[in-house]
């Protein structure tokens, strides 16, 4: 996609050949034929996904703001319905959906994309919520020096709604809030409010 960075995975494409080794190896531990049609090009398949959704591995987040600009507006800046993929820790399932930011800016800005692909370097690892959640708000809050901070993340998580105990539909919502935000319940509420139009 023309301006867009696309990260992979380096670690992923150095170790290709024993990826593909080892899926095709589970592939056998749980009863496939690997010899079938439909499974010869999987595990290269399954190999090249993983240079994608764990891409976040090899980059820093703290460095995704890039150039910020100083500017004086001192008033609540959001960035709402970021969609984002990840992968749970727990049982390697995907869970989804969408990050909200808000921040008030203290003199210096970043570029609204910037907070995009903060989402994106953050969450294309091995994750939970809750840490995608704080890690956003902590990096923008170390490299903004914002008045404040608040960061909410909405999620489906195929680990709870394909497996176990299988609550399709269930959405998972976390929250952080830093400096301002802490405080001041009328400017949380502004944030929520926001997010609803």
């Amino acid at each position: 996609m023309a301006g867009r960075k696309d990260y992979v995975n380096s670690k992923v494409t150095e170790n290709r050949e024993q990826i593909e080794h080892h899926i095709k190896e589970i592939l056998k531990l749980i009863g496939e034929d690997v010899e079938r049609e439909g499974l010869l090009e999987t595990p290269a398949r399954v190999t090249r996904m993983y240079e994608e959704i764990f891409a976040g591995y090899d980059v820093d987040p703290s460095e995704v703001l890039g150039v910020t600009f100083d500017e004086q507006h001192e008033e609540l800046v959001i960035v709402k319905d970021i969609i984002y993929y990840s992968q749970c820790e727990h049982h390697m399932a995907p869970f989804f959906g969408k990050a909200h930011i808000g921040y008030i800016p203290s003199g210096k800005i970043a570029g609204l994309s910037k907070l995009a692909r903060l989402v994106e370097a953050v969450s294309r690892r091995l994750q939970v919520q809750e840490r995608i959640t704080s890690q956003i708000a902590d990096i923008l809050d170390k490299e903004l020096a914002p008045n404040g901070v608040m960061v909410v993340v909405e999620g489906e998580h195929l680990c709870m709604c394909a497996r176990g105990i299988k609550k399709p539909g269930s959405n998972t919502v976390t929250s952080a809030v830093r400096g301002e935000f802490r405080s001041n319940a009328a400017l949380r509420s502004e944030f929520l409010s926001l997010l609803k139009q």
